[in-house]
């Protein structure tokens, strides 16, 4: 199994280093944009590229039932797909199954649902999983996992998290050694156990024994408080390799991601900052912006006077107002560019903060800045 990380530095618990893949690199704390149907939506990969984006995610799910694994990997798989020629990670599309609320069954052979498409029966195995994302040809796939809604019972957690340590060894039995594409794919086995400490430990130590490329922590912002994230977090990392990444799946907001690099995770993904965009919530270096607020009207301020993204240096706020206002699709595309540009720049800052052992005061500074409104 060839390395896919290299730990260049730590500050505390916080890390900084490399992801090595056939694709090319991507220094670490790392956002990775989210492009669940193949685009990260709004942005074309340059754009994406000028942001600072150097990771895309693809939705397995998704591009299962739309357009089919098989016409992706006709099209030369996702990479070549999508014209994004950088890393990509796949998820294996178990949250998505699990999340169709009185439309799944969950077995020990894999997951039943309805295509929301068009009605047809499915079913979701580690297994397929892994052939779908093997013709995808994503450098990081992850395994299936049992996902359990939170609040839940105790049985239920202890039940979703050994079946998913289950399930990853009948992923790892059945991923191909390369993709169809004939590149190396990295698996990820990804902690489960709810808010349940011992359960979440026992997960981590299960997945460690199976020496994996990578290690993942799943089933957070699901519906636990925000402390009750920072103690799993603060239980599960230490006990995780030093030498792989470790990735917190779907924990978005500027001040999550700064907390959580603190406890020593690597890599983080979140449809936040394209999201926010389209509903005109932008992310500053002075809080948050509601891009409707009439107060923006007039004004020929940038968006964030300390950000040289392409929307910042070229447009006021008051365009951009006009531009949400009229429901126009440039407005969005312009805020996506902001929002996923100050997502990097702020893992950049980490990344900086930490090089140089000054993470603590990094975090103190900019946790205030990014947690409120602007003023």
């Amino acid at each position: 199994m060839s390395h896919l990380f290299t730990l260049q530095h730590t500050d505390g618990r916080a890390r900084a280093g490399v992801l090595h893949t056939d694709h090319g690199e991507a220094q670490t704390p790392v956002f990775m944009a989210v492009g669940t149907q193949g685009t990260v939506k709004g942005c074309t990969p340059e754009q994406l590229k000028a942001a600072g984006v150097s990771v895309v995610l693809g939705n397995t799910y998704h591009l299962m039932l739309r357009p089919g694994p098989e016409t992706v990997a006709e099209l030369g798989g996702l990479h070549a797909m999508a014209r994004w020629d950088g890393p990509m990670l796949t998820d294996s599309g178990g949250y998505q199954v699990f999340s169709l609320s009185g439309m799944n069954r969950v077995t020990e052979e894999g997951c039943s649902f309805k295509n929301h498409l068009d009605g047809r029966d499915e079913l979701l195995t580690p297994e397929r999983s892994m052939q779908i994302q093997h013709q995808l040809g994503a450098d990081i796939v992850m395994q299936l996992d049992d996902v359990p809604e939170l609040p839940t019972t105790p049985e239920r957690e202890a039940d979703t998290m050994r079946r998913s340590v289950r399930w990853l060894d009948r992923c790892i039995k059945a991923l191909p050694e390369k993709s169809a594409q004939g590149k190396r794919q990295y698996l990820f086995g990804i902690v489960q156990g709810g808010t349940n400490p011992e359960l979440r430990m026992e997960s981590a130590r299960e997945l460690v024994k199976r020496e994996l490329p990578g290690y993942a922590i799943g089933g957070l912002s699901v519906g636990e408080t925000k402390r009750q994230m920072e103690e799993i977090l603060g239980l599960v990392t230490p006990l995780l390799p030093e030498d792989k990444p470790r990735y917190l799946m779907g924990v978005g907001y500027p001040e999550d991601l700064i907390t959580a690099v603190g406890l020593g995770v690597d890599m983080f993904d979140c449809v936040l900052p394209t999201r926010s965009a389209r509903h005109s919530q932008v992310f500053t270096s002075r809080g948050r912006l509601r891009m409707r607020n009439s107060a923006h009207a007039r004004s020929r301020l940038p968006l964030d006077p300390d950000c040289g993204c392409y929307t910042c240096a070229n447009y006021t706020r008051g365009y951009i107002r006009h531009l949400m206002m009229a429901g126009e699709m440039l407005g969005m595309t312009l805020l996506s560019i902001h929002n996923l540009s100050f997502y990097t720049a702020l893992m950049r800052r980490a990344r900086e903060a930490i090089l140089t052992g000054r993470y603590a005061e990094f975090a103190s500074e900019w946790l205030p800045r990014v947690s409120g409104a602007a003023e």
